[in-house]
């Protein structure tokens, strides 16, 4: 983490006043928008909005106070109206900045500045112990499901294949701790007397000791949920006597012709095709490709297209779509991008603040090529193929 400086977070804060006019895109209002995208980064990673409160993080509750006086002003909220494809900014009830449950700037500085003691702004120890404490405790703020009777058939059936034999269970004390990567969405685990369903992992991120983290939501079969850091939760089976890993049975393909009656929504496969009118796009227009697999409906992951990067700061098409049931959607993902690895696109663009972005995920091929690859993952086969950029087409692997 690189070292903060407390005169730097101040004035940050005070971009947030009532600004003066001026005309065009001033170097305030990009501030503004960059603060704001580094709360939609926090909400990405997190599943919620920054939260108050004396045992929160410091830097989520700095997230909090920005999220506030930015809901509270109008002019802030008719610049970032375009960018708010997660309706931060448009909840009906707009949070009172001088509320007085809300720190002011200076109570936040300096308990940024006491959380760093002798060995500076970047260790923060104080802090730390509260994160802890919290995690510890997450297990238990559990909260009502309140679609749990889409989950109860999947507890049915595994309480089904435990008696039949179908799976088992593993005791968590003989391993040293669950690993980070052991914990994927579909899995099953004991805790606490309850069979626990990991529903959604969320994206990963790097915590302040550069572990690699991210939050989970899970179910549990008495109808409650949480959501939890992977960490809190490794640490929760871990220390849990009966704690159990249970075991997956062959699965068959990695998603079926037609949804199953238990089977659960994971997202959907989306190929898109550029409208950029850059050189190199629009002369490979017609085999370059955006391959990506979202959790959300495709028409939000691609609001707002022609200000992302991502999208080649550009309009987009839906070329087609492919939607998938009980998989692991980032693990899809990691599949069809090694696939398509040797063409894909090597292109740099500007983002909106002129700063130079190498866009992922495009890759030069055929949609009638993509359409075989989603074919042979879902019966098993994709792994005896490669991609042959020269001819066009998968080629059987070689037998070495």
């Amino acid at each position: 983490m690189s070292d903060i400086d407390l005169d730097e977070l101040r004035s940050e804060l005070e971009d947030f006043a009532d600004p003066e006019k001026k005309g065009g895109r001033s170097p305030r209002e990009e501030r503004i928008i960059a603060g704001f995208e580094e709360i939609q980064r926090f909400v990405e990673k997190h599943g919620r909005i920054p939260q108050h409160g004396e045992d929160g993080d410091i830097f989520e509750r700095l997230y909090a106070v920005r999220h506030d006086r930015l809901r509270a002003l109008d002019e802030c909220r008719s610049l970032l109206a375009s960018l708010d494809h997660q309706g931060l900014l448009s909840g009906t009830e707009i949070i009172a900045v001088t509320s007085a449950e809300t720190p002011n700037d200076d109570e936040l500085l300096a308990e940024l500045q006491g959380a760093a003691g002798a060995g500076g702004i970047t260790d923060l120890r104080h802090v730390r112990k509260s994160v802890d404490k919290r995690a510890a405790e997450e297990i238990a703020n559990r909260t009502v499901c309140e679609d749990f009777e889409k989950f109860k058939p999947l507890f049915e059936r595994v309480q089904r294949e435990l008696k039949s034999g179908i799976r088992n269970t593993l005791p968590v004390q003989t391993m040293d701790e669950i690993k980070m990567a052991e914990i994927q969405q579909g899995e099953y685990f004991i805790v606490q007397g309850q069979i626990a369903y990991v529903a959604e992992v969320g994206e990963g991120f790097r915590t302040q000791y550069d572990r690699r983290d991210s939050r989970l939501r899970v179910i549990y079969d008495n109808g409650t949920e949480s959501h939890l850091l992977m960490r809190s939760f490794q640490r929760a089976l871990h220390r849990d006597a009966a704690g159990r890993l249970i075991t997956n049975p062959d699965t068959g393909p990695l998603f079926a012709e037609e949804p199953a009656d238990d089977d659960l929504a994971s997202g959907t496969i989306y190929v898109l095709r550029s409208k950029s009118d850059h050189p190199v796009v629009a002369a490979n227009r017609d085999v370059l490709h955006k391959i990506g697999v979202t959790g959300s409906k495709v028409e939000t992951r691609i609001a707002n297209a022609n200000l992302d990067p991502t999208f080649l700061m550009a309009d987009v098409e839906v070329i087609a779509t492919y939607e998938l049931y009980n998989v692991n959607r980032i693990k899809l993902e990691n599949i069809i991008h090694r696939v398509f690895d040797p063409v894909q696109l090597d292109i740099e663009i500007k983002d909106r603040f002129g700063n130079p972005v190498k866009p992922r995920e495009w890759f030069l091929v055929p949609l009638f090529v993509v359409n075989e690859v989603v074919e042979r993952i879902k019966d098993g086969t994709i792994t005896e193929y490669i991609y042959n950029a020269a001819s066009a087409r998968l080629v059987m692997k070689a037998v070495s």
